[in-house]
């Protein structure tokens, strides 16, 4: 089954409000993220899988793109099934990721 994810639907599955800033922020992302619509039905999974480990997706606030981040207080053990998850899914769905400094946060750059 192909979900085909609205802006709308997406915002709603990733927790926003829909507002004209945000929806116009989700269409930047979009536009912005190579091959975005051959990955993003499995958006809502991949949050939930995440959700496990303390992490989550979200709209960057600095650049057009969704973000993979694990909250800061997390364990080791959190941190390194975050990781593995990440890199699980960016491989499986041949992913660009941009790491952020050090940080367990990755920002979704397009499909390779």
């Amino acid at each position: 089954m192909h979900l085909n994810l609205t802006p709308e639907a997406l915002l709603v599955q990733l927790g926003y409000t829909k507002s004209e800033q945000t929806l116009n922020k989700m269409n930047n992302i979009i536009a912005n993220t190579d091959g975005f619509d051959k990955f993003s039905q499995h958006i809502p999974s991949f949050s939930d899988a995440l959700a496990v480990e303390k992490g989550y997706i979200a709209m960057s606030n600095s650049e057009n793109h969704l973000k993979i981040k694990c909250d800061e207080d997390s364990s080791a053990d959190n941190l390194s099934a975050f990781t593995a998850l990440v890199k699980h899914w960016s491989d499986k769905y041949k992913l660009e990721l941009k790491q952020v400094g050090s940080h367990n946060t990755y920002y979704i750059i397009g499909q390779n």
